[in-house]
């Protein structure tokens, strides 16, 4: 499992380090651009990764802050 990961987060920054990196400076008619999707994705998907991470923490950090602040019972 952890050999699977490894090696799939290593292909998507080779992927994604070859489409931003050295991409710009292929011919566009060439055959390996149809490898890669259009270039304003380079930014638009890490934007859209973070939004999202940030909304799930935000909500998680909103979620504990509320149940933390529930009256607890007063032990005698």
């Amino acid at each position: 499992m952890g050999c699977g990961i490894f090696f799939l987060a290593t292909f998507a920054f080779l992927y994604y380090t070859i489409w931003t990196l050295i991409m710009p400076f292929v011919d566009t008619t060439h055959p390996i651009q149809n490898v890669f999707p259009p270039r304003e994705w380079a930014i638009r998907i890490p934007v859209m990764i973070l939004l999202l991470a940030a909304g799930i923490i935000g909500s998680f950090l909103g979620i504990v802050m509320v149940r933390s602040t529930k009256p607890r019972a007063i032990r005698q």
